[in-house]
């Protein structure tokens, strides 16, 4: 018996499929992402909602990548809607993230005074901590989300502002390691 053969007959018995879901989704909770609020619209209306998974994609040209859940509403509006707003929320702004993901009826969420209008159209947040600006160049399905890759068309921050995280089903901010 060769000694791959030999750590074949001593490895564990791979976890089931609903094992590696569950700890999978338990490491992910504990995976501190910030807090973005990813704004877009149609015609009949506007429309945000509170993201957390947003990753740059390329510099050259500028792209990020957003991940969305294909049963929300604002995929639907993305696969119509090319531009889109990604207002990465700053310490503070909690309330900001809660409304956004669900506390408060998607008519009233824009009411407060800070959000206007980026010349695209879309949703921007005055007093975010930045504020990265999209065009769709692609939509890839996978499981139960599609991630939309986006062209930056315009990105402002806001200097002296932190950015809001959250992690393990709290908000939080960084800390500067020593």
């Amino acid at each position: 018996m060769n000694p791959f053969q030999r750590a074949l007959e001593c490895a564990a018995p791979a976890p089931s499929a609903m094992a590696v879901r569950d700890r999978f989704l338990d490491v992910m909770r504990r995976f501190p992402a910030t807090v973005t609020v990813v704004t877009s619209g149609l015609p009949e209306g506007e429309h945000g909602m509170t993201v957390t998974a947003v990753t740059s994609v390329s510099m050259e040209p500028p792209a990020l990548a957003i991940c969305l859940n294909s049963t929300s509403w604002l995929h639907e509006i993305l696969l119509k809607q090319p531009e889109f707003a990604v207002n990465v929320l700053a310490a503070g702004q909690q309330e900001v993230a809660s409304a956004f993901a669900g506390k408060v009826p998607p008519a009233e969420r824009f009411q407060h005074p800070d959000w206007t209008h980026h010349t695209t159209g879309v949703r921007v947040l005055q007093g975010a901590h930045a504020r990265i600006v999209c065009r769709r160049v692609a939509a890839v399905p996978f499981g139960t989300h599609t991630l939309f890759i986006g062209e930056v068309l315009d990105a402002t921050h806001n200097e002296g502002t932190e950015p809001l995280l959250y992690e393990n089903a709290r908000y939080c901010v960084s800390r500067p390691a020593a």
